[in-house]
């Protein structure tokens, strides 16, 4: 006999086969739970809770990745991968693209070519880091083990950028972080491209106090995902910005450190540092 959980999953993954089938026909929320016997209030919920995001912004993925590949391979005019999309406008697929992947139909389509980004190398407590930033803030920051290697997973972040070798204001002030007094820490500016869902995840690391610890269980919990810890963690894996989005601070439940992509040796000396901070600043 069936469980509840599993007769949902089945729901879930109708409806998810049902938008892949069919979003260019951009399907309502009504239309997608009629197809799954639901309610649309329950079937929200229920694809919120196991998807991790709403079925209004799955669709807004499905349409965004499907008018990349036409604009990208293809080479689609914006009315051409608007229409094909089943989009109501260029004006709908230009604020789509802004929102998920950060910057324009155009710009995506010609690599970024009009983006400008500054980096730098600088050396801090826990080795070499590589920052980068735009002229509207740090949209990079990375520790290195080999400077070639790092500057080549920065180009592949931003295909078509020009990068220009410079240490800006932006860059300072990020690298203050490293420094004791807190209280002197300017706001720093952040320029991050990444999906709503991925935004949401690094946005609610920002949150983790200086030295505290959290689970990935609890922070899907935090951004009202319970079901989506892999997603979660996916998300935090992507984190583009080392140290000032603190993926560093989140273990698993067992106590374990778990994984980090800058070297768990690194993630351990930083949670010790932390701590150390707080002890000094406590005696």
């Amino acid at each position: 006999m069936e469980t509840q959980e599993n007769i949902n999953y089945k729901r879930i993954a109708e409806a998810i086969n049902y938008l892949r089938l069919n979003f260019r026909s951009q399907p309502n929320l009504d239309e997608v739970a009629e197809k799954v016997h639901l309610s649309p209030f329950h079937f929200q919920r229920m694809f919120t809770e196991w998807a991790g995001i709403s079925p209004k912004k799955f669709l807004q993925y499905l349409s965004v990745e499907y008018a990349k590949s036409l604009l990208k391979e293809k080479q689609a005019t914006l009315f051409d991968a608007t229409f094909e999309t089943g989009l109501s406008g260029t004006g709908r697929l230009h604020d789509l693209f802004i929102n998920i992947e950060g910057m324009t139909p155009a710009e995506y389509k010609n690599g970024g070519q009009s983006l400008r980004i500054n980096y730098s190398f600088s050396e801090t407590i826990f080795g070499t880091i590589l920052a980068a930033s735009t002229t509207k803030g740090i949209c990079y920051l990375a520790f290195v083990d080999e400077a070639e290697d790092a500057f080549e997973d920065l180009k592949s972040h931003f295909p078509g950028a020009a990068f220009i070798p410079k240490t800006d204001d932006f860059q300072k002030d990020a690298l203050l972080i490293f420094q004791q007094d807190w209280s002197k820490l300017p706001a720093i500016k952040l320029h991050l491209k990444g999906t709503n869902f991925q935004l949401k995840v690094w946005e609610t690391l920002l949150k983790i106090p200086f030295g505290a610890l959290q689970t990935y269980g609890s922070l899907a919990q935090e951004i009202n995902a319970p079901n989506a810890s892999r997603a979660v963690g996916t998300a935090i894996g992507d984190n583009p910005v080392a140290f000032l989005i603190p993926c560093h601070r989140v273990i698993r439940s067992t106590g374990e450190l778990g994984g980090y992509h800058w070297g768990l040796t690194r993630k351990t000396a930083i949670i010790g540092w932390e701590a150390a901070q707080l002890h000094r600043e406590a005696v």
